[in-house]
């Protein structure tokens, strides 16, 4: 095989290979990345860990055709420090592989592996049905519910997030089990109907592919967004597709929670709160809670909320906001992480915080719904 590529090009797609190139585990050829020529004019990289799959295409000037697999970080970090312009890669019949600078004298050789040797990657059924999602959609589903995903990964109906698309309303849904949040979108021109449980790794990549376009954009100045990415479902495979970046998940085969049933119906008391206030308090107070629970009281009284902590090691801490209250009293023992995760993930100026009683959970909205979608967390208390 040779080629020449852009350094640009091909660094940009390394660094989406390299994330997902598993390099612990014990098959070492999932911790290479895939080359192999699959056009006249295109190079194709490809990654897996066989959960997680990316595969990207770049534009190329091909002499000879091949593939060969190489270490994904070591090829990542040796096209890193190659000058900036074009890069020579070229691989022979032993699979060694040369990388060079064309027109410079720095160059790399790496032991690679023949390119048939790599695993197949999940298709697409011929015929499959694909579904049309703006980029900044999916981006405000997982920016408002990931941090409540389970980290447990023996649980794996917590260590992941429902994705629901009916109709033109599309949902996600996590929690851990100690909170939860959903996030439900209009999605204006669609229509649709698919359930998946997709797992955390793949929330985590499709978060950075998200956040990526969005930063790419945003740097173009593009007033449209970021595009828009279709989405697709082959047996137990999720299919994502982003311009020339193709990614894709193996899913959870398990039984998500009835999360209904944990939601309130109502509260007794619906405080409005300033986000930002009530993020610095709790933050504030927090630092002298017990390391161990990170429990934080909320006291609702008339025309403010009072935040307090205690621990042995760390003695007391105090503050209040004023808020527009006039009801009975309340006093609730939580997790400040957890009001805090939620906090940080919206962007309204106010929330508004439904609380009934010393046991029951509270609940976090934001205090302007939008006619595109609506947000809501739930945080169960503790004993304090």
């Amino acid at each position: 095989m040779q080629v020449i590529v852009s350094k640009r090009d091909l660094v940009r797609l390394l660094q989406r290979c390299q994330g997902v190139a598993d390099k612990k585990s014990t098959m070492p050829v999932l911790g290479n990345v895939l080359l192999e020529v699959s056009g006249p004019d295109q190079l194709r990289l490809a990654a897996t860990d066989l959960y997680l799959a990316v595969s990207g295409t770049l534009k190329a000037k091909v002499d000879k055709g091949g593939s060969v697999a190489v270490g994904a970080r070591d090829l990542f970090e040796r096209v890193k420090m190659m000058p900036e312009g074009e890069i020579a890669i070229s691989v022979n019949d032993a699979a060694q592989t040369t990388v060079r600078s064309v027109g410079g004298a720095r160059r790399y050789t790496l032991h690679g592996i023949p390119g048939e040797e790599f695993p197949s990657l999940p298709k697409l059924e011929d015929g499959a049905t694909t579904h049309a999602m703006d980029v900044d959609v999916l981006s405000q589903l997982i920016t408002r519910t990931h941090f409540s995903i389970s980290a447990d990964e023996t649980r794996v109906h917590l260590n992941s997030a429902l994705f629901e698309w009916d109709g033109d309303r599309v949902r996600m849904v996590t929690t851990d089990g100690h909170r939860l949040s959903r996030m439900d979108v209009t999605v204006g021109g669609a229509q649709a109907s698919t359930n998946m449980l997709i797992p955390l790794k793949g929330i985590q990549e499709l978060r950075r592919l998200c956040d990526e376009a969005l930063t790419e954009a945003a740097k173009a100045g593009e007033d449209a967004g970021a595009g828009t990415l279709t989405l697709g479902q082959t047996g137990p495979n999720a299919f994502f597709q982003l311009g020339g970046l193709h990614f894709s998940v193996k899913l959870v085969d398990a039984q998500f929670p009835p999360y209904d049933q944990v939601i309130p119906d109502t509260t007794e008391r619906a405080i409005r709160i300033p986000r930002v206030q009530m993020a610095e308090a709790l933050k504030a107070v927090s630092l002298a809670a017990s390391d161990r629970t990170g429990g934080v009281k909320l006291t609702i009284f008339e025309g403010k909320v009072r935040f307090e902590s205690e621990s042995p090691e760390s003695g007391e801490g105090f503050d209040e906001i004023a808020v527009d209250y006039d009801g009975p009293s309340v006093t609730v023992g939580f997790n400040a992480r957890y009001f805090l995760d939620v906090l940080s993930a919206m962007d309204e100026d106010e929330i508004i915080l439904g609380i009934s009683g010393d046991l029951d959970p509270a609940v976090l909205r934001p205090g302007t719904e939008s006619a595109k979608g609506s947000y809501l967390a739930v945080v169960m208390p503790m004993r304090i």
